[in-house]
């Protein structure tokens, strides 16, 4: 994993990718998600990226954590604080979600109680902001009344502990657009993550380049982005892969063009699996589609570590 020079270079990266209204040069990290490097066929063992990570080629990590976690967080922290690897994101565990809309007092407890382990995990680690699936599952967005009364209280849960809490655009029964927009209503200040597969699934990412969203960035709401290919149809259940970065069928020139246009300054996270079903890692596909981002990036004069 590369690891920053900061000589001689004016630094632009806001710790929560805000927009750049300095008129300094832009520096943006790419980062990898560990769920493209460990998951069910390697045991979901942490312990695997010791070894792992100095073999990529990115700028840092956005720690995907697993329910396999929960019961020893301290062991997982202890483990992962000496390497120094640089985690400005963590990616709350998914299903924690699901409590949320199924409702209820107890259901509401557990969730709560789960994701404060998750914030805890953050803050321990030194990641500032925090991917959260505010609806997941079957259950999705079922009972999104539920989900959208919750989030005041794991906002507030998260700014305990010093994380920005960015709600995902995750895929849904209903579309994620439409949620982006009420959670606005009732939180102006919420943040978001933009996720270019979640988004292309329901055929949203173009109202990204829309006037009638352009408060996404001129409000500065989005800070950060999940940047993964989609090659499935509109709301394509059986084609839910996600692949990496030109293998697909997202047209990523137009996309970083118009994020160099907002001022934008934040990070971006690829999450495409990086292993196979014998959970052996593919280093030549996650640090080919780092190095394909990078050049789109520097195409479009941006800056990265």
């Amino acid at each position: 994993m590369n690891q920053p020079d900061r000589t001689n270079r004016t630094e632009s990266v806001h710790p929560t990718g805000s927009i750049n209204t300095t008129g300094s040069s832009r520096t943006h990290q790419i980062l990898c998600s560990t769920g493209a490097l460990i998951g069910r066929p390697n045991g979901r063992d942490y312990r695997l990226l010791k070894e792992i990570v100095p073999k990529l080629e990115c700028d840092g990590l956005e720690l995907m954590i697993y329910p396999d976690w929960y019961t020893d967080p301290d062991a997982l922290i202890s483990f992962l604080k000496p390497l120094g690897f640089r985690i400005p994101v963590l990616h709350c565990e998914k299903a924690l979600a699901e409590h949320i809309t199924r409702g209820g007092e107890e259901e509401e407890r557990e969730a709560l109680r789960l994701f404060r382990i998750n914030c805890r995990i953050a803050g321990a680690l030194g990641a500032d902001r925090m991917v959260f699936h505010l609806w997941n599952g079957v259950i999705s967005d079922s009972r999104f009344e539920n989900n959208l009364r919750v989030f005041g209280m794991l906002r507030r849960t998260a700014e305990e502990y010093g994380v920005d809490l960015l709600v995902e655009n995750v895929i849904c029964h209903k579309d994620p657009m439409t949620h982006w927009k009420e959670l606005r209503e009732a939180y102006p200040e919420i943040h978001f993550v933009f996720d270019t597969k979640m988004a292309d699934f329901h055929r949203q990412l173009d109202l990204l380049y829309q006037d009638e969203y352009d408060w996404l960035w001129k409000e500065n709401h989005i800070r950060h982005y999940h940047v993964n290919d989609y090659g499935g149809g509109y709301m394509d259940w059986n084609n839910l892969k996600v692949l990496p970065v030109g293998a697909g069928h997202i047209d990523f020139d137009k996309f970083f063009s118009f994020i160099r246009t907002t001022g934008y300054q934040g990070d971006f996270t690829l999450e495409a699996t990086g292993f196979d079903q014998q959970g052996s890692i593919h280093y030549d596909m996650l640090n080919g589609q780092i190095g394909r981002v990078r050049s789109i990036l520097a195409v479009n004069g941006c800056q990265t570590s």
